[in-house]
Parts: structure tokens; C-alpha cells; sequence
């Protein structure tokens, strides 16, 4: 009995946090507009989260790339398929691994940094003293940082696939001996605009769940160094099992 409580528990305290994610995010979708007026604040927000995370992004595409140059051509040549891993390393990093692995780097680097700076600003007694000279904090300060989030991250995922492509191609063209031409025809051929799509709409759901997550713990952080803390890990642990979850949804829907 006392097992079934604990679930019981566990699963109202569930249904009460997604309620108050959802409260959350009505009262951004309804400071929206009114945001979308100092679209500066945006901008700002776009460079922190997208422009400031690009060396990662970018190095991470480059190495698993690599890797998928490496891995893909030993795993095609049992098959003497190697001219196709053009092909088969586009799909990969267009459908699946772009999307995945920059919204786990996303929420490590950029919804850390949400989440983090949120809770200062709510330590510090920032958003109270907005609230005291009559501004809307969701207003001007969550707003532009969830759409900024929002719109950096479909950016982040592209450069990343675009580098994991230079990558594999560096491997299986310049090392492995692939014929260039064979490379890049295949991969035209074989990449279809539902592939690309997938990609798409995967990085911009990953982002808006990224985003949300990192601001609606930022802003309801404990104010103390441990509260603060805390946030900040719950952002990256829970960013990182939704992109899991809304991965394997997606790709069943696609499919």
C-alpha cells in the first residue's frame, strides 16, 4: 500500500507541476505581443543564447561527423555500398542527431545560462523590485528570452548538420578514399524535403521545450544560492529527458 501512495503521490505532484508549467506559459503567450514591440530585447536574447553557444555547437558537429564519416563508411563497406554515405550520413544528421545532440548542448550551455540568470534576478530581488515600479517582468524579461531560445535554436541545429557533413565528408572523401562526386550527387538524390522538415520541426519543438523549461525554473527558483542550484540542474535534467521523449514521439508521427 505504501508503494502505491508514493505513486499516487508522485503522479498528482506531476499533474500539479505540468498545470503550473501551463499557467506559466498562458501568461507569456498573453505578453507575447506587447514583447514582439521591443523586438531588440529578442534580438539580444537570440545572440546570448544562439550566438554565444556557437563554438560548441560548431565543434560538437565537426567530431560527430567524424565519427559518423568513420562509422558509416566501415558499416557501408561490409556492404560495398561506400558511395552511399553521403546519403546515409544527411539523413542521420538531418532527421536525428542535428536536432537531438544541439538541443542537449542547447540545454547545457544556453538553458543553464535562462535558468541561472533567472534565479539571480529572483535572489537579488530584481523581478520584486520590476513588480514595485509597475513592469511586467514576464514582459520584459522571460518573454524575450523564451523566443529567444526559441528562434536560436532551429539556427543552432542547421549549422550543426552542415558541419557534421563537412566532417563526414572530410573522413570518408579525404581519408577513406569515397569519390567526391559520388558523395554529394547521392546525397542530393537521396535527401528529400520531408527529411529536412523533420529536422526542422524536431529543433523547434526542442527549443520551445528547452526554453520554456529554463525560464519557468529560473523564475520560480528558491532565492538562495542552493535554490538557485537547483533550478539550474533541474533545467538540464529535464530538458534532457523531454528532447528524449518528444525525439522518440516525433519520429513515430514522421514515420
Amino acid at each position: 500500500m505504501s508503494v502505491i501512495k508514493e505513486i499516487w503521490q508522485n503522479l498528482i505532484e506531476a499533474l500539479e507541476n505540468l498545470g503550473a508549467v501551463s499557467r506559466f506559459f498562458l501568461r507569456m503567450f498573453v505578453a507575447t505581443p506587447a514583447a514582439l514591440l521591443r523586438f531588440d530585447l529578442i534580438a539580444q536574447q537570440i545572440f546570448n543564447s544562439g550566438a554565444l553557444s556557437l563554438v560548441i555547437i560548431m565543434l560538437a558537429g565537426l567530431f560527430v561527423g567524424m565519427v559518423l564519416g568513420l562509422q558509416g563508411f566501415t558499416l557501408l563497406q561490409r556492404f560495398g555500398s561506400e558511395e552511399s554515405l553521403g546519403v546515409a550520413a544527411a539523413i542521420g544528421l538531418l532527421k536525428e542527431l542535428g536536432p537531438v545532440i544541439t538541443a542537449l548542448l542547447f540545454a547545457g550551455r544556453a538553458g543553464t545560462a535562462l535558468a541561472s540568470e533567472l534565479g539571480l534576478m529572483r535572489a537579488t530581488d530584481q523581478l520584486s523590485a520590476m513588480e514595485m515600479m509597475a513592469v511586467d517582468p514576464i514582459k520584459r524579461v522571460v518573454v524575450p528570452r523564451f523566443w529567444g531560445g526559441v528562434i536560436a535554436m532551429p539556427l543552432l541545429a542547421a549549422i550543426f548538420s552542415l558541419i557534421g557533413l563537412y566532417g563526414a565528408q572530410l573522413i570518408g572523401v579525404q581519408i577513406m578514399g569515397v569519390d567526391s562526386g559520388s558523395f554529394w550527387s547521392q546525397m542530393r538524390a537521396g535527401v528529400s524535403f520531408s527529411d529536412i522538415n523533420e529536422g526542422l520541426v524536431k529543433s523547434v519543438i526542442f527549443g520551445f521545450a528547452c526554453s520554456l523549461i529554463a525560464v519557468y525554473e529560473g523564475y520560480y527558483a528558491v532565492p538562495t544560492a542552493a535554490g538557485v542550484g537547483r533550478a539550474t540542474t533541474r533545467t538540464v535534467v529535464m530538458s534532457a529527458v523531454v528532447i528524449l521523449f518528444f525525439d522518440y514521439l516525433l519520429t513515430a508521427v514522421f514515420l
